[in-house]
């Protein structure tokens, strides 16, 4: 499964990098982040509770940083395990650029999901990554947009 997508954030292409190598703003905008701890500057542990149609799960993981190109972007591995319900692994690489407004963000993912998840069906699961994604980018820019203009006052 893929997935792309982009956000023009209200905030300079340093404070957007900043806050995606900030594990609590990062925390913040994962949906159903329980804990989100780092290991190291590039490895983060984390709990996230998903529910994918009839299956909800509690995934532990960890979320490695890697190919950091500051402040134009990153790529993340992560991957979760989620008891019964199967497993989950995200690759998606992350850009950066000047735009009009502020910074634009931009994201390609690949997933993969397997042990139930992978029996409910690639629709739905691919619906219900597509949306979580979205939402986590939604806050991010919300986030990054708050802290921008609290900055400018």
């Amino acid at each position: 499964m893929e997935f792309t997508g982009s956000q023009t954030i209200a905030a300079s292409r340093e404070q957007v990098w900043q806050g995606l190598n900030d594990a609590s703003v990062l925390q913040g905008c994962v949906p159903g982040c329980e804990s989100f701890e780092a290991e190291s500057e590039d490895r983060y542990k984390a709990v996230v509770v998903a529910s994918v149609g009839p299956v909800k799960a509690r995934f532990k993981g960890t979320l490695d940083l890697s190919d950091r190109d500051a402040p134009n972007g990153y790529r993340i591995v992560g991957q979760g395990e989620g008891g019964i319900a199967g497993f989950g692994k995200m690759t998606a690489t992350v850009t950066l650029a000047d735009a009009e407004d502020g910074t634009l963000l931009t994201y390609v993912a690949q997933a993969q999901v397997g042990g139930k998840l992978a029996q409910i069906g690639s629709r739905l699961v691919s619906s219900v990554a597509n949306k979580l994604a979205a939402e986590f980018f939604k806050r991010f820019n919300a986030t990054l947009t708050a802290t921008s203009q609290s900055a400018a006052q």
